[in-house]
């Protein structure tokens, strides 16, 4: 059965426009996914992990997919190791990110993935462009709509900017 699904996009390391790219590419040539629609790209500076990192290129797409949370995940993680993303620091540097935001409106917890994303409805630089393209996508546990949680947010709305 085909469900709908939002992921999160980011680079911040090498060309972030040819990394997203490149995933994209990626994820629609992937057997079991269709690609509905993107949002802009927009750009914020790096949160959290070490100082002196260059700016996030961020975005949000919403896919279908036949394939289970799990094998989601690890059709992910082969694509961040085919774009030679490195995991060495928490928060780091990477040339790509891959996030599971939501899978229809499953609610998973588990050593290897949590669905919703954990941190998606404190974070601008993800509801901003998923606001885009699912600005009624209701959040399994908070009840809330995207749109509302970003109104919740009020801060940094000034640095999350579009890219052209």
């Amino acid at each position: 059965m085909w469900v709908y699904v939002y992921l999160a996009i980011g680079s911040n390391l090498g060309n972030r426009v040819s990394n997203i790219k490149k995933s994209i590419n990626y994820l629609k040539s992937t057997r079991g996914i269709k690609f509905e629609r993107a949002s802009c790209v927009f750009e914020s500076p790096a949160q959290g992990g070490p100082k002196g990192q260059s700016p996030y290129l961020n975005l949000a797409i919403k896919i279908k997919t036949i394939l289970t949370p799990f094998e989601l995940l690890d059709t992910l993680k082969n694509i961040e190791i085919k774009l030679k993303r490195k995991n060495d620091i928490h928060w780091g540097p990477r040339t790509i990110d891959l996030d599971i935001l939501s899978y229809s409106d499953l609610v998973l917890i588990s050593d290897r993935l949590s669905i919703p994303h954990p941190l998606m409805h404190r974070r601008m630089f993800v509801l901003k462009p998923l606001s885009e393209i699912g600005p009624d996508f209701i959040h399994p546990i908070y009840n809330k709509t995207v749109l509302k949680l970003l109104k919740g947010l009020n801060n940094g709305t000034k640095e999350i900017v579009p890219f052209n």
